[in-house]
């Protein structure tokens, strides 16, 4: 979700190292057409604020790592419409992607300071820290981990006072559909928090087609 421009559950043990399978658990609630809603948290220093979030999966292919989705703002202050981006994400599977982001501003020790909000990160910290997990094997691990960056906005223009610079640390479970993140940007308010809940509306309710894409 946009974010203002800046002014100045224990989880089953890991399966153990990589035995060539490193794809992450299908989830049929990790699906396109998938809906979720929630709430992310934007508050700052001088004020706590949260602003409702829908998300919809309108793409994901776990062979490589990758999904795509819409996220949707419906309170925003500043904008007249709710504001709605575009955003494609990586799946950490140790194959096509790993838990150190290498990329957009995040430092390996960014990275380690987010995942490890995730309780469910606690077991997999060691082996992280090795070599970026790459030797784990998260096939039957009961939570998908990710990163979400949005790409551009749909239906407002890029003048409309909010950021999509930064990304989003994502842990998703397989058990509930429950999504939590942290958006990450150096430039906003630090571990922003995103909460979201499968609404299983299958495929009614926002989608593509509700805005022109650019």
């Amino acid at each position: 979700m946009p974010v203002r421009v800046a002014e100045n559950s224990a989880p089953s043990q890991v399966s153990g190292t990589n035995s060539g399978n490193t794809s992450p658990p299908a989830c049929t609630l990790l699906s396109v057409g998938q809906a979720f809603s929630g709430t992310q948290n934007v508050s700052s220093l001088q004020k706590e604020e949260a602003w409702r979030v829908n998300v919809r999966i309108q793409g994901c292919d776990l062979e490589h790592g990758y999904l795509c989705g819409t996220m949707e703002a419906l309170n925003v202050p500043m904008a007249d419409t709710p504001v709605v981006t575009f955003w494609e994400g990586e799946i950490v599977d140790t194959k096509n992607y790993t838990f150190y982001t290498g990329k957009w501003e995040a430092s390996s020790e960014d990275d380690k300071r987010h995942w490890t909000k995730f309780p469910s990160f606690s077991p997999l910290l060691n082996q992280v820290e090795v070599d970026g997990g790459k030797s784990l094997d998260l096939s039957n691990y009961p939570y998908i981990f990710m990163r979400w960056k949005e790409q551009y906005f749909v239906n407002v223009g890029t003048d409309c006072g909010l950021t999509i610079a930064g990304f989003y640390y994502v842990c998703f479970s397989c058990s509930d559909g429950s999504i939590n993140g942290f958006y990450y940007d150096p430039n906003s308010s630090p571990f922003q928090k995103l909460e979201l809940i499968s609404t299983n509306e299958g495929r009614s309710g926002f989608s593509f087609s509700s805005y022109e894409l650019q």
